[in-house]
């Protein structure tokens, strides 16, 4: 063993072995192969059945720096074991044991290495951004522009949709414009989309149309691909993670263990804090089985926040308990100290109390509020107008000022004559108007008195509203959704709720947990209400993505009212939604090949195997941005697994909606064009610039005429954005100005590469 030091360490571990030794890991823990086709060495049914149960049954975490931790341990052990106090005082020769410890410690460390770099390179396919699969858009046929009628109108598969999920077809092509009928893109051609971005993007931009955003993916990498493009922007997170219970029918892995399910909830809270507004807060339903916990890691997440647990009543008969019956769970609402106040939460009109519209007793006098000094008109029991701010040389003396025409001008003038003011302002008392209403004293004084229609949210939701079966699991039933499969969404109106407490009409919600959608539903009824503008983006793994939670908002689109699978009105809403799916961590997996280079293995020596050989024989994969594929962006391909099982399937990604999320692009405009290859053109903003992006299909063998004909072809599209910045795929000749005006141009592959490994 003394010699050691003295035998190459390929001699020590053979490269078939350090392979095999990878690939059996990779066997073991994914359940998929990584340069070897597992699938023909054992019979197929046993390879999927194991690709299945490993997927669906274990606690995959990688760690975050796992050469630091095992040379950490190999120190302690060589201390310990090696050189510990009651070894040294058996031997005779101090020599003996130092020589032991560096053998140890040289095993040890090739060990460590080549450990080290299999989990770093796991840790980079985890941690790298992922591609976009696919995208598709959903829009209802009111906002449609009509040239695109004569195609919907013709598509067998989406009337044969419409007629699926209970929609009533209209009798002419012309009565699309009347309807709010879903009208999903994946029913057509490419062109057909491309056509329909163009219209919609000519007078509007892209991100500001769109009212939500689907994304189909496990949630840490959801929220990874999001953060460029929505830090900072979110007012309010929902989320119904799944809970450690005992039982449950819903169709998440609902079995892990105290730690590896904090450690689950760590990992994406930590990710989601950083797309929150400085005022933005989380709302996280659980129940009693991980309380506790949550509250200990929420003060952790967000140590500055206010932590408010609400009980929120959910089932009044209760479930059996060892000693009590459980009939309610909790919100913990976290809320940043940048959120001044919480919204208040609205009353019948049955129960509304009116207090009088001025300030009175110590309350501040005109001069502090100049532009809330100002007539309200009344004529009889009515309002009939606001009048302009008074100037500061009106003095009108009086509260009631009769005008000629028998109207009477009413000020914030109190008994003693002291002007004081209306507790809202000019600009802003005319959105209150239907809470106001007119009150004539006894001794026949106008006054204007405002309802109080709203109250504070208390700590205890126990209304019946707020019942699961009824307003979650029923409420999918009646709309026809899965009614033989026991799913237990929340109530509608305890996530609506949630939402209005803390955020805004024009603010965006986001769901990384979002189950059979009910975040989105929640989101479309609020704007429904209050003619809000509020976007929704929610983020789902489960199958039930297609056919749950798509189906549910469209049927939202038609109606909001269905009853034994049946719209009861045809009063739903417009929308205009984007759904995507991503890449996945086992799908990278998928696409590795090892291939040998031989140029790395001679420059590197010994050290090849152990430290260096994944990185320099995974390099031309696809998963990890092949550079050369993106000469022909419209047909970079990945095998990929739509499925729970099944082999995977090679096919086209989106490599431009891709870059757009790496950008943290705001997307504006996008047109499609043909100068004999294809060209698409997208116009978008970050950080106040504007931006263009052109991809095009490029070939090496370009000569100097075709690089003069794609110069001017694309000076030609995007002179009248006027951009800033100009991105550009594969070479070109491009010169830094547009006519007079200079403009940066830019190489897509290089900021592609930086920017997808993060």
């Amino acid at each position: 063993m003394g010699g050691g030091s003295n035998t190459s360490k390929q001699e020590k571990i053979n490269q078939r072995s350090y392979k095999e030794i990878l690939e059996e890991i990779k066997d073991i823990e994914l359940g998929v192969g990584l340069g070897r086709d597992y699938k023909n060495e054992k019979p197929l049914l046993r390879y999927q059945i194991s690709r299945f149960t490993a997927k669906n049954t274990k606690d995959y975490f990688i760690h975050k720096n796992l050469k630091k931790f095992l040379s950490e341990q190999l120190d302690f052990f060589i201390k310990a074991e090696v050189l510990s106090i009651e070894t040294l005082e058996k031997e005779k020769f101090l020599d003996k044991h130092i020589t032991r410890a560096k053998v140890v410690r040289e095993i040890g460390e090739d060990i460590i290495d080549f450990l080290s770099q299999i989990e770093d390179f796991q840790k980079s396919l985890w941690e790298k951004k992922k591609f976009v699969l696919k995208t598709e858009y959903v829009i209802t046929t009111d906002r449609v522009p009509e040239e695109s009628y004569d195609e919907i109108w013709n598509n067998k598969e989406q009337k044969k949709e419409w007629k699926e999920l209970g929609f009533d077809l209209p009798k002419t092509k012309g009565e699309l414009k009347k309807t709010k009928l879903p009208t999903d893109t994946k029913y057509f051609n490419q062109e057909f989309k491309e056509n329909l971005l163009e219209k919609l993007t000519e007078k509007a931009d892209l991100d500001e149309l769109l009212d939500g955003l689907l994304i189909k993916s496990e949630n840490w990498q959801g929220l990874n691909i999001l953060m460029e493009k929505y830090r900072g922007k979110v007012k309010c997170t929902y989320i119904d993670p799944p809970y450690n219970s005992k039982t449950t029918e819903i169709l998440y892995r609902n079995f892990y263990k105290h730690s590896s399910w904090l450690s689950l909830m760590e990992n994406r809270l930590s990710l989601s804090k950083h797309l929150s507004r400085a005022d933005g807060s989380h709302v996280i339903a659980i129940d009693e089985n991980e309380q506790e916990g949550l509250s200990f890691l929420l003060s952790m997440v967000f140590p500055e926040h206010q932590k408010i647990c609400v009980a929120v009543v959910h089932n009044k008969k209760g479930i059996q308990g060892d000693y009590f019956s459980y009939n309610h769970d909790y919100a913990f609402f976290c809320i940043p100290p940048g959120l001044k106040e919480a919204n208040q939460k609205p009353i019948a009109e049955s129960e509304w109390t009116y207090d009088n519209l001025r300030k009175w007793g110590n309350e501040s006098e005109r001069t502090t509020a100049k532009n809330c000094f100002y007539p309200i008109i009344i004529e009889g029991n009515n309002i009939v107008d606001f009048g302009d701010v008074c100037s500061d040389s009106s003095h009108p003396g009086i509260s009631n000022k009769k005008r000629e025409d028998g109207t009477i001008e009413v000020y914030p003038v109190d008994t003693s004559g002291v002007e004081r003011k209306w507790r809202y302002a000019r600009d802003s008392v005319e959105r209150i108007r239907h809470l106001l209403k007119v009150h004539i004293t006894n001794k026949g004084e106008v006054q204007v008195l405002k309802a109080k229609n709203s109250i504070q949210y208390k700590t205890v939701w126990d209304d019946a509203i707020y019942i699961a079966g009824d307003y979650g699991t029923r409420l999918l039933t009646e709309m026809g959704i899965f009614p033989e499969n026991n799913l237990y969404p929340k109530s509608i109106y305890t996530v609506r709720d949630s939402i209005h407490a803390v955020s805004n009409d024009r603010d965006i919600i986001l769901d990384f947990f979002a189950g059979t959608g009910t975040t989105a539903h929640a989101v479309m009824e609020l704007n429904k209400e209050d003619g809000g503008k509020r976007k929704y983006i929610i983020v789902e793994m489960a199958n039930y993505f297609d056919i749950v939670l798509i189906p549910r908002l469209k049927k939202i689109c038609y109606s909001f009212n269905w009853k034994g699978g049946q719209p009861q009105d045809t009063d739903g809403t417009s929308q205009f939604f984007k759904y995507q799916i991503l890449e996945q961590y086992e799908d990278a997996l998928d696409n590795i090949e090892l291939r040998e280079n031989k140029q790395a293995e001679l420059k590197f020596g010994d050290d090849y195997l152990l430290k260096y050989f994944l990185d320099y024989e995974t390099r031309e994969n696809p998963s990890l941005l092949n550079i050369d594929n993106l000469k022909n962006p419209f047909s970079y391909k990945l095998r990929v697994n739509l499925e729970e099982v099944g082999e995977p399937q090679e096919m086209v990604v989106d490599i431009p909606e891709t870059f757009n999320y790496l950008m943290g692009l705001k997307v504006k405009k996008a047109k499609t064009r043909n100068n004999g290859r294809k060209y698409l053109f997208i116009l978008g903003e970050k950080e106040g610039k504007d931006i263009a992006i052109i991809w095009r299909e490029y070939d090496d063998k370009w000569n100097e005429n075709d690089f003069k004909k794609d110069k001017q072809f694309i000076i030609r599209e995007i002179t009248p954005w006027i951009p800033h910045i100009v991105y550009v795929n594969g070479q070109s000749v491009l010169t830094p100005k547009l006519g007079e005006r200079p403009v940066e141009i830019r190489y897509i592959e290089p900021e592609f590469k930086r920017l997808m490994e993060g």
